[in-house]
C-alpha cells in the first residue's frame, strides 16, 4: 500500500506544471502560447526570462528527486524506487492537470539521476554543457543526456530496474522531442541564446 501511494504521489507531483504556473505568476504569460509552446525551462527562459527559468528548473528537478529520495528513505524495493522516478517523469510529460499534455521531462529526469547517484547527475550535466557549447542546440544536448543516462547507470553498476527505468525515460524524451527533431532536419531549430529574429533569418 505504501508503494502504491508513493507511486501515485510521484505521478501527481510530476504533473504539477511549474513552468505554466511560474510563467503566469511571474510575467502573466501562458508559455504554451509563446515560443516553442513547451512548459519547460528553455521556453520559460525565452518567453519570461532567466530568473523565472531558474525557478522552474529547480522545481522541475525537485519533482524527480523528491519521489526517488522518499522511496529510498522508506526502504522500498529497488523496483519501486525506479518506478517512482519514471512516474515523476511520466507525470511531467502527461500531466493530469493539463489534460495529459505536458513538458519533455529532461529536468525532472535530471532530478531522478540526482537522487539515484550524484556521479550520474554530474556526468549528465557535463555532457549537456559540452553538447550545448559545441552545437548551441539545447534539444540535441537534452537527447544526448537522455541516451547517456541508462548507459551511465549501467556502467556504474546500478541494477537492471534502474537501467530499464532510465531507458524508458530516454524513449519518452525522444518521443516528446519529435517537433525538435523535425526542426533540426529543417534547419529551423532554436539555438541557445538565439533571438526570434535570428531564427527567422535562418528559415
Amino acid at each position: 500500500m505504501t508503494g502504491f501511494v508513493l507511486l501515485l504521489g510521484s505521478y501527481l507531483l510530476g504533473s504539477i506544471p511549474f513552468g505554466l504556473i511560474v510563467g503566469k505568476l511571474w510575467g502573466s504569460v501562458d508559455v504554451r502560447e509563446h515560443g516553442s509552446g513547451n512548459i519547460g525551462t528553455s521556453n520559460v527562459m525565452r518567453t519570461v526570462g532567466k530568473a523565472a527559468a531558474t525557478v522552474v528548473l529547480v522545481l522541475d528537478v525537485l519533482k524527480g528527486a523528491v519521489p526517488v529520495a522518499a522511496a529510498q528513505g522508506l526502504g522500498l524495493s529497488d523496483w519501486t524506487v525506479a518506478a517512482a522516478g519514471f512516474g515523476a517523469v511520466a507525470g511531467h510529460v502527461w500531466s493530469v492537470f493539463l489534460k495529459f499534455n505536458g513538458g519533455k521531462g529532461i529536468a525532472t529526469a535530471l532530478g531522478v539521476a540526482l537522487a539515484l547517484d550524484l556521479r550520474v547527475a554530474a556526468a549528465l550535466l557535463a555532457v549537456w554543457a559540452l553538447v550545448v557549447f559545441a552545437t548551441r542546440y539545447i534539444s540535441v544536448a537534452s537527447l544526448t543526456g537522455a541516451v547517456a543516462m541508462p548507459v551511465l547507470l549501467w556502467a556504474l553498476g546500478h541494477g537492471p530496474q534502474y537501467v530499464a527505468s532510465a531507458a524508458l525515460i530516454s524513449l519518452l524524451a525522444f518521443w516528446r522531442h519529435r517537433s525538435n527533431l523535425s526542426r533540426l532536419l529543417a534547419g529551423t531549430e532554436y539555438r541557445f541564446g538565439e533571438r526570434a529574429t535570428e531564427r527567422m533569418e535562418r528559415r
